[in-house]
C-alpha cells in the first residue's frame, strides 16, 4: 500500500515537470520573438534602449533556455563517471550566460556614454511601438511561469529576470513617448546606461553565488562554528572536528565530518549517526552527510582536539 502511494506521487511530480516544460518552451518561444523584434526595431530606430533592452531579454530566453536543460539533465541518474549525477550542469551554464551578460552589459554602457557626446536622431515611434510589443509578451511569460516559480528556484529566477525586464520595457514606452513628443534624444542614453548597470549589478549578485557554488564554499546562511556545537550538543557526541559542508547546486547542501564518541558507544553508532543526520537536516537542511567516525575518551578528546585545532 505505501509503495503504491510513493508511486502515485512520483507520478504526480512529473506530470508537474512536464507542465512546467511545456510552459518553459512557450516562454523561449516568445522572449525570441521579443528579442528578434527588438533588435531590429533597435536597428531600424536607431535605439540603444531598445537594444539593451534585447540583451536583457535574450539574457531571458537564454536563462530559460538554462532552466529548461537543467530541468532535463538534472533528471539524468547518477552514474559510475557523475557519481554525483548532473545538478550543477545548471550552474555552469547560468556561469557562462552571467559572464556574457557583464560583457555585453559593458559594451551597452560604453556605446551610450559615447552616444552621450555626439547625440543620434531616433525614430520614437518605431521605439515606443516595439517596446509594447516587448512589454506584452514579458507579461504573458511572467503570466505562464508565475504558478511554477514559487515550487522551484530555476524557475524563479527566471521569473524575477522576466518581472525585471518588463520594468526595462515600460522605461523604453515612456522614453519612445519622450523622443516622439519632445524630441528629447538624450532619454535614450540615460534608459541604455540605466539598464546596462541594472544588468551588472544583478549579474554581479548571481555571479558570487554561481562560483562560490563551483568553488565548493561553505554556504553563507551556515556558521560552521555553530554547526559544530550543535552536532556535540547530541547526546553521546565527544566532538566533532574535520567539517566540510558545500552546495553541490543551489537546492543540494552537502556535509563531511569526523565525530568522536567513546568506544563503550560502539553499539549506539548507528542510532548517534541517526540524530546526528537529523539535527542536520533540520537545523541547517543539509540534505547528505557522511559522518566518519572515530573512539577515544571523551575526556582525552577535548586535550587532543585542542592541538588539532
Amino acid at each position: 500500500m505505501s509503495h503504491h502511494g510513493h508511486h502515485h506521487g512520483h507520478h504526480h511530480h512529473h506530470d508537474h515537470s512536464n507542465s512546467s516544460a511545456v510552459k518553459l518552451w512557450f516562454s523561449i518561444f516568445f522572449n525570441l520573438v521579443i528579442t528578434i523584434a527588438e533588435i531590429v526595431g533597435g536597428i531600424l530606430s536607431n535605439s540603444l534602449a531598445l537594444l539593451s533592452d534585447a540583451v536583457h531579454n535574450l539574457n531571458d530566453t537564454a536563462s530559460l533556455g538554462i532552466a529548461l536543460f537543467a530541468q532535463k539533465v538534472s533528471k539524468k541518474k547518477a552514474n559510475e563517471d557523475k557519481t554525483f549525477g548532473y545538478k550543477r550542469a545548471e550552474i555552469i551554464g547560468a556561469f557562462i550566460n552571467l559572464i556574457t551578460l557583464v560583457i555585453v552589459a559593458l559594451f551597452l554602457i560604453k556605446e551610450g556614454v559615447e552616444r552621450f557626446f555626439d547625440p543620434q536622431t531616433i525614430d520614437g515611434y518605431t521605439m515606443f511601438w516595439v517596446a509594447i510589443i516587448g512589454l506584452a509578451g514579458n507579461v504573458i511569460t511572467a503570466f505562464l511561469l508565475f504558478k511554477d516559480a514559487k515550487d522551484s528556484l530555476n524557475i524563479r529566477s527566471a521569473f524575477i529576470h522576466i518581472v525585471s525586464d518588463a520594468l526595462s520595457s515600460v522605461g523604453v514606452i515612456i522614453g519612445g513617448w519622450l523622443i516622439l513628443k519632445y524630441n528629447w534624444y538624450i532619454v535614450d542614453t540615460i534608459l541604455t546606461v540605466f539598464i546596462g548597470g541594472y544588468i551588472l549589478w544583478h549579474s554581479y549578485h548571481l555571479l558570487r553565488e554561481t562560483i562560490n557554488i563551483l568553488m565548493e564554499s561553505t554556504p553563507d546562511h551556515i556558521n560552521l562554528e555553530e554547526l559544530r556545537l550543535e552536532i556535540e550538543q547530541i547526546e553521546n557526541v565527544c566532538g566533532a572536528h574535520h567539517v566540510h559542508v558545500w552546495r553541490l547546486d543551489e537546492n543540494s547542501t552537502l556535509l563531511e565530518s569526523h565525530v568522536v564518541i567513546e568506544e563503550d558507544d560502539l553499539g549506539k553508532m548507528e542510532e548517534i549517526k541517526t540524530a546526528v543526520k537529523k539535527m542536520l537536516h533540520d537545523k541547517f537542511h543539509i540534505d547528505h552527510s557522511t559522518l566518519e567516525f572515530e573512539f577515544e575518551p571523551c575526556g582525552d578528546h577535548q586535550h587532543k582536539e585542542h592541538i588539532h585545532i
